[in-house]
C-alpha cells in the first residue's frame, strides 16, 4: 500500500505565502496521478491541483495564477506552493495519489488570516 504524509501548513496573514509537501512510501506506481485537495468546515472537498508523472498540471480556477503544485519523482514528493492567500483558502489541505484507487494523506490545516 501506499502513505501518505502532508506538511508544512499554518497560520498566515492575507497576502501571504505558504509551501505544503506531501511525502509518499511504499509500493509506489510511477505513472500515478498525484494531487492537493482541500475541505473548509462544513464544505465539501474540492480539486486544487494535480500533477502527472511528467509535470502535466490542473488547477482549479481559484487558485490559477496563484497557487503552483510540483512533483519531484526522485524524492517521491509533490509541493503545492500558495501566494497572495485569501482568508477563502483556509482549509484543511489533503494530498491525494491515485492509481487503481484514491490514497489520501491526513491532512494539514491551512488558516488565512484578514
Amino acid at each position: 500500500q501506499v502513505q501518505l504524509v502532508e506538511s508544512g501548513g499554518g497560520l498566515v496573514q492575507a497576502g501571504g505565502s505558504l509551501r505544503l509537501s506531501c511525502a509518499a512510501s511504499g509500493s509506489i506506481k510511477s505513472g500515478a496521478y498525484m494531487a492537493w485537495f482541500r475541505q473548509a468546515p462544513g464544505k465539501q472537498r474540492t480539486l486544487v491541483a494535480r500533477i502527472s508523472v511528467n509535470g502535466i498540471t490542473v488547477y482549479a480556477d481559484s487558485v490559477k495564477g496563484r497557487f503552483l503544485i510540483s512533483r519531484d519523482n526522485a524524492k517521491n514528493t509533490i509541493y503545492l506552493q500558495m501566494n497572495s492567500l485569501k482568508p477563502d483558502d483556509t482549509a484543511v489541505y489533503y494530498c491525494n495519489y491515485f492509481w487503481n484507487a484514491d490514497v489520501w494523506g491526513k491532512g494539514t490545516l491551512v488558516t488565512v488570516s484578514s
